[in-house]
């Protein structure tokens, strides 16, 4: 019992801090005037859970799965959370094209990496590098607009839950936008936590657990942060979740966790299956992405090629692709 109240408590976590961290985001964007698609890279898109679970597979000897979580969090992203995004609530989108050229090349950009030799921690240094340069160009970009929408963007439909009699100042907001991140943190450790417990207690199958309850809750953070926002009238901030979580995974992510944990030995199946099944998913994204208007059939679309993924990857290689958490 202790296992499965674990796992509904941390659920709820999740849930609760992922609607407040949405509240904050936009009252502190509203109060600093400052870009919300900018302050959704930082506080959503740098994903500090992911990356300790990387980093913690890698120092434990897990090198193959570390490296597995950074293209089976960025395939899922697209195929799962973009994907139910556009089928729950097609519509309007306004991501300047340079951030979705961005978007699209961060896969390709791991191409020399992955193919001369073993990772190492200098290449480590090289992907922070290449993400320290995406966020500061979306930050001088962001900054230089002083926080007003992109074109074509409809303008925020009052979405902080706040006492209109006492608004909170912008920068009190960002506090508690951290403390609402920390939820998440928590969270999603104490999901794990109850996952790992119900396994043992209930002698539940392993993987047919992860590919249903546990992935649909852990999926359903990244769901709430995209769909919610646009629904409130700030979709910049759900298409920042996608667009930071993935550039993120493949350069930050990655980089973090060569350098905490060492070099990484990268797999055949990797360069002919993985990277090119995210490389064209996240160009295929970006494609959709810049017609200007997100569709529900886009959404059918990149659901349907993260089934095939799935599909093929235990049909071929015999193993379900790695998750997050």
């Amino acid at each position: 019992m202790s296992s499965i109240l674990l796992f509904v408590v941390g659920a709820a976590l999740l849930i609760y801090s992922a609607e407040k961290l949405i509240s904050y985001l936009v009252g502190a964007a509203s109060g600093l005037r400052v870009s919300v698609f900018l302050l959704a890279i930082v506080f959503t898109g740098i994903e500090f859970d992911d990356v300790a679970f990387g980093v913690a597979l890698n120092m434990e000897d897990l090198s193959g799965v570390a490296l597995g979580t950074v293209f089976g969090t960025a395939i899922s992203m697209i195929g799962v959370v973009l994907a139910l995004a556009a089928i729950i609530l097609p519509t309007r989108v306004a991501v300047p094209g340079r951030y979705l050229a961005l978007f699209a090349v961060a896969p390709v950009v791991l191409i020399p990496f992955l193919v001369f030799g073993p990772l190492t921690p200098l290449h480590g240094v090289l992907l922070l590098l290449l993400f320290a340069f995406f966020l500061g160009y979306v930050a001088m970009r962001e900054l230089r607009r002083g926080g007003a929408p992109a074109a074509g963007t409809p303008p925020l439909a009052s979405p902080v839950p706040f006492d209109r009699a006492r608004p909170l100042s912008g920068w009190v907001a960002i506090g508690l936008a951290v403390v609402a991140l920390v939820g998440l943190v928590v969270g999603a450790a104490m999901t794990s936590i109850g996952t790992e417990g119900l396994l043992e207690e209930f002698r539940i199958q392993g993987a047919l657990f992860g590919a249903t309850i546990a992935t649909l809750v852990l999926t359903l953070e990244d769901v709430l942060l995209t769909v919610e926002p646009t629904r409130r009238g700030a979709p910049d901030m759900g298409l920042a979740n996608v667009v930071g979580s993935v550039v993120f995974g493949v350069t930050g992510k990655l980089g973090i966790i060569l350098l905490v944990g060492g070099s990484i030995v990268v797999d055949d199946e990797v360069l002919s299956w993985h990277l090119p099944v995210l490389v064209g998913m996240t160009a295929l994204a970006a494609c959709f992405l810049s017609t200007g208007r997100l569709r529900r059939w886009h959404g059918y679309v990149l659901l349907a090629a993260y089934v095939a993924y799935w599909v093929v990857s235990f049909a071929v290689f015999g193993e379900a692709p790695v998750e997050a958490d």
